[in-house]
């Protein structure tokens, strides 16, 4: 099936932070970006809306985001969120995939195709180690809304690459390029569309001394732990002042399909 107009929500992840490039909006570029510009090859007349938003609850996505997607008629929609609410002291998991499934009914009602997407496994890192349970929580409610509403699915979990740090960006938190890239070959294979995209191999990683450790560590926790603690204690969030990066269904633009 050919699609003519994707509209992407989530938060940070869909936006694609992380995933650095001056050129696109929001400073960011990202494998929703990297998965509409593939689909455009196949067809001039694709068009493309991301309405992502960074630091986004899962019921501020549906809240801000569903209405106006579901107005633009589109026939592919990507949905990903409650990663931040994971991370919250605590989280009714039950509750928030309620309202998340009733979301995707709506979406699936309108014949639209849609991708949903499990956490990654972050059994590498010892922020994300943490939440492991819940993530695993939340993905088998996933998997099972998914199954009962016909909507394809990309299993994070299960993609191994993505525990490799070296396709995190240097908060911890985020792909980088590598990662989103990754992400972005999940999709289309998930579509099965063809594209251009590959992933990069990456050789055996360095060994780090327990010096250079803790001096990453430390540098981790000055430029990005703090910061995100600071906003949290003020109730502040780092998506509080954007507006989405691609609020209404516009071509893509002449992106290289390879880059």
């Amino acid at each position: 099936m050919q699609t003519k107009r994707l509209v992407s929500l989530g938060d940070s992840f869909t936006e694609g932070v992380g995933d650095d490039d001056p050129a696109a909006p929001h400073g960011v570029r990202g494998w929703a970006d990297r998965t509409a510009e593939q689909l455009a090859g196949h067809d001039p007349e694709f068009r493309y809306a991301n309405l992502a938003i960074r630091g986004k609850l899962l019921p501020q996505v549906l809240a801000e985001q569903l209405e106006p997607a579901l107005a633009m008629a589109p026939d592919l929609v990507t949905l990903y969120a409650g990663g931040n609410d994971l991370m919250r002291p605590k989280v009714d998991i039950d509750g928030l995939m309620d309202a998340y499934e009733a979301a995707v009914a709506r979406i699936r009602a309108t014949g639209a195709r849609l991708v949903l997407f499990t956490g990654v496994d972050g059994v590498e890192d010892p922020l994300f180690r943490t939440i492991r349970g819940r993530v695993a929580i939340y993905n088998e409610h996933v998997r099972g809304i998914a199954a009962r509403h016909g909507a394809l699915l990309v299993d994070l979990w299960s993609m191994r690459q993505l525990r490799d740090r070296r396709r995190w960006a240097p908060d911890r938190l985020h792909l980088n390029a590598l990662g989103h890239t990754e992400v972005a070959i999940a999709v289309l294979d998930v579509l099965g569309v063809g594209h251009a995209l590959a992933p990069t191999e990456l050789g055996p990683r360095d060994v780090l001394s327990p010096a250079q450790r803790r001096s990453q560590n430390l540098r981790w926790a000055q430029e990005h732990a703090l910061p995100w603690i600071g906003r949290r204690l003020r109730g502040e969030s780092s998506g509080d002042t954007l507006t989405p990066k691609r609020p209404t269904l516009e071509p893509v633009g002449s992106v290289p399909l390879s880059r």
